[in-house]
């Protein structure tokens, strides 16, 4: 049975909070952003590899990204993946270079992001407190194989609950933030 380790559990719900931010990073908001193409990965080679691994990609203007693909037998495939990623983009093929126009969002589809930012931030605060529930446990595991103390346990318990509290605190604020800016 694993001992408590404070710095393992710090470790898991900090992971749980940089999970989402990568999400929420995902999700677009109106503005060209590159984080925008990080779900969409390309059939090359044989592979399936992420777009970063075939293309540059850059925001020169607000509403524009642009794909610059490095190998020009990979135009159709990257444009293909960009197109079925879900993400209601249409590129422009110019040469190696794909434009893609961001559209204007509807309420509708900022509504659904929105909702799709709350179901992210529920998934961190399960995960954040799964991690807790496992950290309890083994608190209470070393306390009935007397390693450590009963009062021990029960400071041990308010840290525990502490960390848990000021990351559900970090997870709430970082998706009112990206809900705030789907919403505009």
């Amino acid at each position: 049975m694993a001992k408590y380790d404070k710095a393992d559990l710090e470790r898991r719900m900090h992971g749980a909070v940089e999970s989402l931010k990568h999400d929420l990073a995902g999700l677009r908001t109106g503005r060209a952003h590159s984080a925008l193409l990080d779900p969409v990965t390309v059939e090359v080679y044989g592979a399936h590899m992420p777009l970063n691994q075939v293309a540059s990609i850059s925001a020169p203007e607000p509403r524009m990204l642009t794909v610059q693909v490095w190998d020009k037998s990979n135009v159709g495939p990257v444009d293909k993946a960009i197109r079925s990623a879900g993400l209601g983009l249409n590129p422009i093929v110019d040469g190696q270079m794909l434009r893609l126009p961001i559209p204007e969002m509807t309420q509708e589809r900022r509504k659904e992001l929105s909702k799709l930012a709350g179901q992210y931030a529920e998934k961190a605060r399960v995960a954040v407190r799964n991690v807790r529930r496992d950290g309890m446990d083994n608190l209470k595991a070393d306390e009935n194989k007397k390693e450590i103390s009963e009062d021990e346990r029960k400071r041990h318990e308010t840290e525990v609950q502490k960390l848990t509290d000021a990351t559900i605190a970090d997870i709430d604020a970082a998706a009112s933030a990206k809900e705030k800016e789907i919403l505009g």
